[in-house]
């Protein structure tokens, strides 16, 4: 059972954000158990030191705290326990401390308004992702030096966790922190989900700012409808002792990359529609994008 820490200054805050944690909504309506349990801390400077005494497998904080800000513990937590990663929670106003919390070591970000629909999504995304074995992570470290890879998946979500998963492995072999290795599997769930639901079968994020429900309902019937569901999305992967470099391309018509949202802006934090862009640009070393806008490229460096 996953242990996460959960740090706000608002009490009726933390018990939400922990009920959102502890269980998980069934198609009943009624609530199941998640598998995690929750402890708490009032703020940053009680977050750190129940970090050390609970041993948490992940951190959840607000940003905006007395004593110690969200920022301040996600620098904190980077150099005292390298291997716990940080989500936090964003609000408005919030949006240019979270920013910087993203640059300084969060390993990801959830609106608050949205905390019902994401935050146990999220968190159980990047427990997965901090469960590979350090033991494997040091043989290949010391013995392997490169690989390439090419897939071809069709639009199905349900591939894409199996498939960063697999490309995971091979990443054991990069000179990189937990948090790096986390934040490279968040960049690639990012682009597949956004070459599938964005490029294949051309569905504006946008829309899921105010109709969340005809959003996926959209998505449902789009993968059974021509010319959406003969549509591919093609990846190709190159790890090495050096970093990482993947290719996402889709079979849609394209789209201008910079009519996207600012991601370096922090007043769009909070928007649904651009996040995925912003967790790309903000953790990858280098961004590219083909001319016709529907291929992207990730590169990250491994350290020293």
């Amino acid at each position: 059972m996953a242990k996460v820490l959960v740090v706000d200054d608002s009490p009726v805050d933390r018990r939400v954000a922990g009920s959102f944690l502890e269980n998980r909504p069934a198609d009943s309506g009624d609530k199941e158990p998640s598998g995690i349990t929750v402890v708490y801390a009032n703020d940053g400077k009680e977050g750190l030191a129940a970090v050390e005494r609970e041993k948490p497998d992940l951190v959840v904080t607000d940003i905006q705290m007395p004593n110690m800000n969200g920022l301040e513990l996600v620098e904190a937590v980077k150099n005292d326990f390298p291997n716990v990663p940080v989500i936090i929670m964003t609000a408005h106003g919030s949006e240019e401390i979270a920013r910087q919390a993203l640059l300084s070591g969060a390993a990801s970000y959830v609106p608050k308004r949205v905390l019902a629909s994401d935050l146990l999504a999220t968190v159980e995304e990047i427990l997965s992702v901090s469960a590979a074995r350090e033991e494997k992570q040091r043989m290949l470290r010391e013995c392997w030096r490169q690989n390439e890879s090419q897939f071809v998946l069709p639009n199905l979500i349900s591939y894409i966790a199996p498939l960063i998963g697999h490309l995971r492995e091979n990443l054991a072999g990069i000179k990189l922190d937990e948090n790096g290795l986390i934040r490279i599997a968040v960049c690639l769930r990012e682009a597949l989900t956004n070459a599938m639901i964005h490029g294949n079968l051309q569905i504006d994020s946008a829309m899921r700012e105010h109709d969340e429900k005809g959003y996926y309902a959209l998505i449902e019937k789009r993968a059974d409808e021509e010319p959406y569901a003969d549509r591919y999305v093609h990846v190709s992967a190159r790890h090495s002792a050096q970093g990482a470099a993947y290719t996402v391309r889709d079979e849609g018509p394209g789209f201008d990359y910079g009519a996207l949202p600012d991601p370096t802006d922090p007043a769009n934090l909070e928007r649904v529609s651009g996040r995925g862009m912003l967790l790309i640009q903000t953790f990858m070393d280098e961004v590219r994008h083909n001319a016709q806008g529907n291929e992207i490229t990730m590169f990250k460096r491994g350290e020293g």
